[in-house]
Order: C-alpha cells, then structure tokens, then sequence
C-alpha cells in the first residue's frame, strides 16, 4: 500500500477590509482660571484605540481624542485648552468570526477648533477607522510517498514534485520602547516659567530584525513653546531632535525574515524642572513607542504534484490550496519641494516651527507598480511684525504621487503600504515665500496570492492487466502541443528516464514535433 507523508502549512489569508468615517463633535467650556478666548493659534488631536472585539460580522471600537487648544486671549497672553471626546463604533465586516486576526489603523482626518463665544469653544473631527482581517489557514499537502509491500506487490511510483514559494507570517509581537532624555536652553533663553504648548513626533524611524532581536533606531523631534520667566517676559520656543536607537528583545526572530512594523506615540509627557543651579532651564523627555510587529518567513517547499504507478492502479485524490508569496518589499523616498505663499505673508518676521502629516488619499495598482496619491498637510507657526498677533499659524495642503516599482503585480496583489515623514524643513524666501522640502517614506509589501492543486489522498490496487496489454509495447509517438515527458510517460504506461534512454535525450524538454520512440515498461 502506499501512504502520503503530509505536511501542515499554516498561513495567514487577508479576508477582507472595512473602514469607516466617524464625526466627533462637542463644546467645551474654558476654566475660571483661565482668560477669555480671543483667537485659536494652534489645535493637535490624539487618537487612542481602548478595546477592539470581534461580534457577529462586525468589530466594536471604543477609543477616545485628546485634543490641545493653543489660543490667545483677550489680555493678549496664551493659554492651552485640552480635552477628550470618547467614541464608540460598530464596523460591519461581512464573514468576520470571532478566531479571525483583527487590525485597527485609525487616522484624524480633520481637527477643527472654533470659538462659540468668549469662554466657549467648539471641538469638530473626522476620524476614519479601517479595518483588516487576517484569518488562519491550515492546509495539509503531501510532500513525499512512503510505499510498502502489499500482497507482495512493491509499488514502483513515478513522482513530479513541484517548488513552491510559501510566505507564512512567523510571528506577531507588540512591545514598547521608552525614550527619556533632557532638553537644555541655550544661553540667550530666558528661564522657563511654564509649559504652554509641547509637540513630539517621530522621524526616520527604521526597524531591522536580527536573530533573537528587532533594531530601532530614528530621531524624536521635540517642539515646546513657553512663558519666559519674569514680568512682560515674551513667549519663547525651543527646537531640538533626539536620535535614538536600540534593541527589543524577541526571541523567535530571525534575521532573514521579512517585518512588516507599525510605530506609533502611545506616551508622551515633556515637564519643565531645575538644573544643576536651580533654574528652570531644562525640560524632560519621556516618550513610549508602541510597535506593532509582524514578521513573514519565505519558504521554498517542495510539493508532491502528480504521481503513478506502472505495475499499481492508483487513484489520486486531489484539492487546491492558496498560498502568498513575497512578490516585493520595497522602502522608496518620494521628496517633496514646493513654494508656497500664506497670507499676509509680508508681515512674517520668523518661521518659528513646521509639522507635517501625511495622508494617502488613493493607491491604484498598474502594470509598473503601485501608484500612490496623497497629500502632506504642513503646518507652519511663524511671528509676524503685528503686535496684536505676534504668533500665527497657516496650515496647507501639498499634493504628490509617487510610483512605487513593484513588477508583476497585479489586481489580486495584497498590498501594505506603510507611509511616514522622513524629513521636513520650511524657509523663507524672497518675496513672501516659504519654500518647503520633505521626504516622505512609502514602505510597501505586496503578497501575490497562488494557488496550487495538491494531492490530499492516494488509494491504491492491482492492476488490471487485461488493460494493459491493450497497450502496443512500442510505439512512435509525435509530441503535441501542451505535452511534456512526464505526461507522455504517464500515459503510455512508461517512465521519463525510460524515454529519455530509449530516444538518446540529454534534456527532458520536448517542443511540438518532435519525434519519439515509446517502450511500454510491465513490472
């Protein structure tokens, strides 16, 4: 008899996405404590996943904004307003189950801060919600035959095996990693009095795995304004970038495999406090990087993909079976440079500080790869020459698309785009305008499903010789389109080593036409 050894392929298939669109809107009072709200300068947004579940067909997000109001007020100072507005959504996914893998990517769309009144203001924001679901897969696919003795027969097998490129997700991880660090002033800054608004955002951040590891390394850039100390002190800011790098410790990786890394801010806190003489001339760094690890392994697996017998009846018993494989990983730099004029642009003295965010608004698969559209909104806060308003702040959009190169793929092609600021420098320029140059990082991994008939049972039995000797025991034989020596052998009861001895052939490609002699081999 003849039994199949069988190997379990465990995989992960993309089951499909969904995203949704949610409007957050609330009112907020400003404290006794603070001034009345003359003019809104600066707003900023968090957004914070608390729970994902997965229920009938549809995933329950529950998640909170945290926003930050900079405004100046009626006695002309500036003061910070935050907040939280929570959220709950259910997002239809058709054919969720509950064992189904679940990722959460949210995005803050728009963030738009307006005064209703003197101690009233107004806090509007689009966030939108996409969800992917992966589902296990295990596919059980035979890889060799095992024959033995039955009825004193030894089955004599001919196999066709056929290589196959398997991309399986190894592993999933999250973990952190803390950034703490101080800042200090330069000489010509006045003492810090306190903290009036506080910006961190990541820039070039690169992960590698190694074996037992994951590296990380990137900058950490710091923006902070605050109130100098002393009476009629102005308003300063500082500027400054922490490289970082280091080593997260996961014992399963290896450096051959391929990541794919989300890296986001889950923590971040900047607190004034004392130097070594007692002035408040430094200020704290604490930030926590949350990383959201997966790791494909490529593996070259050899299947069986046909098999039979010349002295055995065999009866295959066969099914199909879809894989991924890596068709590219590719980090490309699309850069960015564009002039742009604000408003009242004569009045600016300084550009005090530029943030920018990324947003992909389309990605289109063709025939050179993965085209990519979207737009870097920038904002810039600069003082200007009107005392009245000293600090302002101009937002603006800049469009770009970039060709990602990807040959091969296709419309069933599963891509992962992951995008990022690099780089961002904002100048003034002759003329009132503002030249500003970015890098932005396009991080894509592109899985081109496949799908292979495998053999998933075998049953054999004597064969029926009454039949077999139907068969000519030589015959001349003219190769037909679509033919090739392992389909000729198997039809005509022989082996491919068999054919090619009998015809003198040193390799087993045959084309239309050519000509062969065919010996019918009985066991």
């Amino acid at each position: 008899m003849l039994e199949l050894v069988k190997k379990n392929i465990h995989m992960n298939r993309w089951k499909g996405n969904a995203t949704s669109q949610i409007t957050l809107d609330d009112d907020f009072i400003v404290p006794d404590s603070m001034d009345d709200v003359e003019q809104i300068i600066l707003s900023s947004g968090e957004i914070t996943i608390d729970s994902v579940k997965n229920q009938a067909e549809r995933v329950a997000v529950r998640g909170k904004m945290d926003f930050t109001i900079l405004y100046r007020g009626t006695e002309g100072g500036l003061c910070t307003l935050g907040g939280s507005i929570n959220f709950e959504e259910p997002i239809n996914v058709p054919g969720l189950e509950e064992k189904d893998f679940v990722q959460i990517s949210c995005e803050l769309e728009d963030l738009n801060a307006g005064i209703i009144n003197s101690r009233k203001s107004s806090v509007k924001a689009i966030i939108t919600l996409q969800v992917k679901v992966e589902t296990a897969n295990d596919v059980e696919a035979a890889i060799e035959v095992d024959t033995k003795p039955a009825s004193g027969d030894t089955p004599n097998v001919e196999t066709l095996r056929k290589n196959v490129d398997v991309a399986t997700i190894a592993l999933r991880h999250k973990d952190t990693f803390r950034i703490k660090d101080s800042i200090s002033l330069s000489g010509n800054k006045p003492n810090i009095d306190h903290i009036l608004w506080s910006e961190l955002k990541l820039r070039g951040v690169t992960t590698r795995p190694v074996d037992g590891k994951m590296m990380l390394d990137g900058d950490l850039m710091v923006f902070i304004i605050y109130q100098g100390e002393g009476e009629n002190a102005p308003i300063q800011w500082i500027e400054e970038s922490i490289p970082f790098s280091g080593e997260i410790e996961v014992s399963d990786v290896t450096e051959d495999m391929v990541p794919v890394v989300m890296v986001r801010l889950v923590h971040k806190d900047i607190e004034a406090k004392p130097d070594a003489d007692g002035e408040m001339r430094e200020a704290d760094v604490d930030a926590v990087l949350e990383l959201d690890m997966k790791l494909y392994k490529e593996e070259d697996m050899e299947l069986l993909n046909d098999l039979y017998s010349t002295n055995r009846d065999l009866g295959l018993q066969t099914g199909e079976a879809c894989f991924d494989k890596i068709l590219t990983k590719n980090m490309s730099k699309c850069k960015i440079v564009e002039k742009i004029t604000l408003d009242y642009a004569d009045r600016i003295l300084q550009i005090c500080h530029s943030e920018g965010t990324v947003k992909i608004d389309e990605t289109e698969v063709k025939e050179d790869g993965l085209h990519v559209e979207g737009v870097l909104e920038i904002k810039i806060l600069y003082m200007t020459s009107d005392d009245t308003q000293p600090i302002q702040c101009a937002v603006e959009d800049i469009p770009f698309h970039f060709l990602i190169e990807a040959p091969g793929i296709n419309q069933d092609t599963i891509c992962q785009l992951n995008s990022s600021l690099e780089q961002l420098s904002a100048v003034m320029m002759g003329g009132g305008s503002i030249e500003v140059k970015a890098t932005i990082s396009l991080d894509l991994l592109a899985l081109q499903p496949v799908c292979e008939q495998i053999i998933t049972g075998v049953t054999d039995s004597p064969m029926d010789f009454n039949n077999l000797q139907k068969l000519p025991g030589i015959v001349g034989y003219i190769v037909q389109p679509g033919d090739s020596l392992w389909k000729i052998a198997k039809k005509f009861h022989t082996t491919v080593d068999t054919i090619m001895t009998t015809n003198g052939l040193t390799d087993s490609i045959v084309k239309p036409g050519d000509r062969l002699i065919l010996v019918k081999e009985v066991s």
